[in-house]
């Protein structure tokens, strides 16, 4: 009897490295700041490290449901996640200006996060059941996107432009690798850029952003104040870095140093060497998904093939985004850095995907899935 291979075990390596290098990055970024705010240097490291625990939980739980568990099911969760959002509008709590948050009193939930997952499912089990519709019909090829455009239009009412962003960009890399087409890939992709370039037109927020991007030295002490702040950081770290803990931006110069622009002091402490390794980390969890995806994909129009695609190019996305933001290569965005970042729910979602991409790539190596009729 043939022994049965376990789960790669270098993603789950390079995964929990990932979650160290966050949870010692994130508390060094926020000793300044928790004193201040809570008047205990150690509250929002333990605060990340309650969220780590909470996340390995979900990891944990995902791993162990079989896959095609979700083909079915994820319509249900994403209906619970599109209430959500609404509930967020409502009765959501606002910080900086934005309602993304319901407050669940031990901690702040934010739904945007679990919609990128749950959208993955259910697009991935949409086009792996319907492929000869989409790829022949234009009808077939259009039906989910109705559901879509009220999620979309969720998201700008919070507003979440980054999210609007990923979710766009995850349903194109689904949509492209199903071989749907050239005319209708542009059909899609055109109507939501022209969406994306109207959204930051009409917001003078956006526009602004937009601007201290090109020069954010015309107005260093208001809306360029950060972008200055985190090219410094990195400026300060050079090669190799001021080495752990002996960041200065951190000191209250940098807002948001332990969440979006947590990569500025990681660079600032741990130079340009540091940031390499960070960025071929990432870079390898991507590859993974990826490669898993295509692989499947070269047999057959599995959902779990689209499923290891998106959850690639979700990755790959906030990844570019977030680093590139810090570092002055694209407007400001906040999004976090997979498995990095501070943020209870970013991190779950985060960890709950790299569960189901080790579960799908064990599935596949063991021969438990091996056509659209496994379910």
């Amino acid at each position: 009897m043939e022994q049965k291979q376990g789960i790669d075990k270098w993603i789950l390596i390079v995964s929990v490295i990932l979650l160290c290098i966050g949870f010692i990055a994130v508390t060094s970024a926020s000793i300044m700041e928790s004193t201040i705010k809570y008047g205990d240097a150690w509250y929002q490291a333990k605060k990340h490290g309650m969220s780590i625990g909470m996340s390995l939980v979900c990891g944990l739980i995902c791993l162990s449901i079989r896959s095609s568990f979700w083909k079915n099911r994820s319509i249900i969760a994403l209906f619970v996640v599109s209430l959500m959002l609404v509930a967020v509008l409502a009765i959501g709590r606002e910080i900086n200006g934005a309602k993304r948050w319901l407050s669940l009193g031990i901690m702040n939930v934010q739904p945007a996060e679990f919609l990128k997952l749950f959208w993955i499912l259910y697009f991935g089990g949409y086009v792996s059941k319907r492929i000869l519709s989409i790829s022949t019909t234009y009808l077939g090829f259009f039906k989910p996107f109705a559901f879509l455009f009220v999620i979309l239009c969720l998201l700008m009412s919070q507003p979440d432009f980054g999210s609007f962003v990923v979710i766009s960009v995850i349903t194109m890399a689904i949509i492209w690798v199903a071989g749907a087409g050239f005319l209708k890939f542009l059909s899609v992709f055109i109507p939501l850029g022209f969406a994306g370039i109207f959204a930051i037109a009409m917001s003078a927020y956006r526009m602004r952003r937009i601007s201290t991007f090109r020069d954010p030295w015309a107005d260093p002490f208001g809306s360029g104040y950060q972008l200055i702040q985190s090219l410094m950081a990195f400026g300060r770290g050079g090669l190799k870095g001021e080495g752990l803990g002996n960041s200065m931006l951190k000191q209250g110069y940098l807002p948001e140093a332990h969440t979006d622009f947590i990569t500025s002091i990681i660079g600032e402490e741990f130079g340009f060497i540091g940031m390499c390794v960070l960025i071929l980390l990432e870079l390898f969890i991507i590859y993974k998904a990826l490669a898993i995806g295509i692989r499947i994909l070269k047999v057959d129009a599995i959902f779990q093939g689209y499923v290891c695609v998106g959850i690639g190019a979700w990755f790959l996305l906030q990844t570019l985004i977030n680093i590139t933001a810090a570092s002055g290569g694209m407007p400001t965005k906040g999004l976090t850095l997979p498995l990095i970042s501070y943020g209870g729910s970013s991190l779950m979602v985060t960890c709950s995907a790299i569960a189901i991409l080790l579960r799908i790539d064990y599935e596949w190596r063991n021969n438990i899935i091996k056509d659209r009729r496994d379910e």
